[in-house]
């Protein structure tokens, strides 16, 4: 195993190679389907890993498992056993928070028809706030050139590191587990849930992943906005790849405004043809946007709502029916940005 270590500090010609391998490893980065699913140690949270296998549909996605582990500068382990976790975290008898739970998504990929146990590997650490353990990854190879990684960040808080591990990507598609909880924008200001903020400011996608692997099925939803119809066709390539079906949905809040949610949906539906993506049904509906979307789709699999990337002041005054559908719904719910 190839094992890397970065220095506290570097000399000017050391930081400008360090920035230009960081640079070029993002262009690669680029060209691939990059997927970053949480966990925090609870069962639930190990869908968002069973989520990432099955939209990892070929050799071009790759996935990153992410646990967020606390700052601890009075670590309690000793020096020697340290350098061990430092080396080989996943290897060493030594366990800080989070390897268990890195170890068995390991199995739960295998589980998927992911099976790297037979893959190249190599670890990495890196100082991070002052905390003895670091941030620790190993990252497994395919010959194919596919990668799964096992991070385990230190950060202040779950958040907080979620949102700056994407600084380190980029990345795709974010996958995290069902919210705890979820405060009105208003009181958001004041403090919220770990998935709350990260969909707030998350700059891209988001799935919410929730206890419906065994639905079927697309749910995307549209207004006819150029925003959404970008949505729907980055939505409906995924499901596409997955070979899931496609159900194309708009509401109207009265009567009147039925035709232009027809016209939405024949709009995207029309778009996805040229694309030779097939559309199953089409469906509109007249109501509350946000109740409709969340009832209609609670039968499928993910529900395919589109960002407004508006502010978290904006919120406060305009409202976000994407994030009151993550709230609400009862399946899971991506957030396409």
């Amino acid at each position: 195993m190839k094992m890397l270590f970065t220095r506290t500090k570097l000399s000017d010609r050391q930081e400008r190679a360090v920035q230009k391998t960081l640079h070029n490893l993002r262009q690669q980065r680029r060209n691939r389907f990059r997927i970053l699913a949480c966990i925090d140690g609870t069962e639930e949270s190990f869908i968002t890993v069973t989520f990432a296998a099955r939209l990892a549909v070929n050799e071009e996605c790759d996935i990153i498992v992410l646990y967020v582990r606390p700052i601890d500068q009075a670590l309690w382990s000793g020096g020697l056993q340290l350098r061990i976790a430092r080396q080989n975290m996943m290897e060493s008898g030594f366990e800080l928070p989070g390897v268990r739970d890195l170890k068995r998504s390991l199995e739960i990929l295998k589980e998927e028809g992911i099976d790297v146990e037979s893959w190249p590997q190599e670890a990495s650490h890196q100082d991070a706030w002052g905390d003895p353990a670091g941030d620790t990854k190993v990252e497994y190879k395919s010959p194919k050139g596919q990668s799964v990684v096992l991070k385990l960040k230190t950060a202040p808080d779950a958040g907080h590191g979620i949102l700056d591990q994407y600084e380190l990507g980029p990345y795709n598609l974010m996958i995290l587990g069902e919210p705890s909880r979820w405060r009105s924008e208003f009181k958001a200001w004041f403090g919220t849930g770990v998935v709350q903020e990260v969909v707030t400011h998350a700059s891209c996608s988001v799935l919410v992943a929730r206890p419906s692997l065994d639905k079927e099925g697309f749910f995307i939803c549209t207004d006819g906005s150029s925003r959404s119809m970008q949505a729907v066709r980055r939505a409906a390539v995924l499901a596409h790849m997955q070979g899931a079906s496609i159900t194309l949905f708009s509401v109207a809040p009265d009567e009147a405004a039925r035709p232009a949610a027809e016209e939405a949906v024949a709009n995207a539906k029309a778009l996805l043809k040229a694309m030779k993506i097939t559309v199953t049904d089409t469906r509109t509906a007249v109501g509350d946007t946000v109740e409709e979307i969340i009832e209609t789709g609670s039968s499928y699999r993910i529900i395919v709502v589109t960002d407004e990337g508006r502010s978290r002041l904006e919120r406060i005054f305009k409202g976000s029916t994407a994030s009151a559908v993550v709230r609400g719904a009862r399946t899971s719910v991506l957030d396409v940005r």
